[in-house]
């Protein structure tokens, strides 16, 4: 048979490449090279030796290439199907597998086996689970500090909606060294962008934690880009504050495929560094603001420089009460 006979007629081609959204051209500052070093694919085989899911691969991380590089990775427990669908997350949706109860023992190794002075933990929405995953952060913090206890541990949790308090509670007992639950955007954008969120449910979240134990460092991030105004952000920042959040990060939003909530704008990297300033005139202990900013991108040296912070605060005001 022809081969012509079996090829699309031309306005077929074109009314298809209609149908398919554009891809974004990104500006040159936030372009990145391919992950191909030693260090990245010695990481990952870790994750695949230990069934460890990361956030850095589900969520289309655009600094994997330079984290794994340095055998850093952001641990995703509870598995790697999420209950909600976030109109900014590349995470799969849908009903997920039972929980892995070698999981917090497989993180630990990890852990150790990487060398890790400081090691970031985050999970998918698991709304299906009658604490909201809130146990399995415990156990992964309990067998850290059993097999690596010289290891910092900074966890990024969901909002743990309808059981917030119980899961706070029982997961700051735990004693994590940060707290980490990101607004991820303003107000008003919530309807669109975290339908299955409230913003001030996640603010009280941030006020339980201080409130159950204020040694904890907390932390919260947004992305940019995604229509918010200057004040929208700059009110952020003072609720952030309100609720005695200790370290705000700023990132780009990038869209991780044509069905996720469209880019409407790349910040410059000179509007982050004005929101950079803006924050650190507002009291944050520590301010992470660029295109690249991820929660967990440089945490360990953001932990010490914040930890640092801290004590020259309470230094100067021992000081002042002399």
């Amino acid at each position: 048979m022809n081969d012509l006979a079996n090829s699309p007629k031309p306005n077929e081609n074109s009314a298809k490449a209609e149908e398919r959204p554009a891809r974004q051209r990104k500006p040159d500052w936030i372009r990145v090279r391919a992950p191909v070093s030693k260090g990245y694919h010695e990481t990952r085989k870790l994750m695949r030796e230990l069934n460890l899911n990361t956030v850095c691969e589900e969520a289309a991380c655009p600094n994997i290439g330079e984290c794994w590089t340095k055998k850093h990775a952001t641990v995703m427990i509870l598995g790697d199907v999420c209950t909600r669908a976030c109109a900014f997350c590349n995470v799969k949706t849908g009903m997920p597998r039972a929980v892995d109860p070698m999981e917090p023992e497989n993180t630990a190794v990890a852990a150790a086996k990487m060398g890790l002075e400081h090691i970031v933990i985050t999970s998918v929405d698991r709304d299906d689970l009658p604490d909201g995953g809130a146990g399995q952060f415990v156990k992964v913090i309990e067998a850290l500090r059993r097999n690596t206890p010289n290891t910092t541990i900074e966890i990024l949790t969901p909002d743990f909606r309808g059981k917030m308090r119980p899961a706070v509670e029982a997961i700051c007992e735990a004693g994590p060294d940060v707290y980490n639950h990101n607004l991820e955007t303003v107000p008003r954008l919530y309807p669109t962008i975290r339908p299955g969120a409230r913003y001030y449910a996640s603010l009280r979240l941030l006020e339980e934690v201080k409130s159950h134990n204020p040694l904890i460092f907390t932390k919260s991030g947004i992305m940019l880009g995604l229509g918010e105004q200057r004040l929208e952000v700059h009110q952020v920042m003072d609720d952030m504050r309100s609720a005695e959040v200790d370290f705000i990060t700023m990132g780009q939003y990038l869209q991780p495929t044509p069905k996720h909530a469209a880019v409407e704008e790349f910040v410059t990297p000179k509007a982050f560094n004005a929101y950079g300033s803006i924050a650190r005139a507002k009291g944050f202990l520590q301010v992470a603001s660029s295109p690249l900013t991820r929660s967990s991108y440089h945490a360990g040296d953001d932990f010490a420089v914040m930890k640092k912070a801290r004590e020259d605060k309470l230094r100067k005001r021992d000081k002042l009460s002399v």
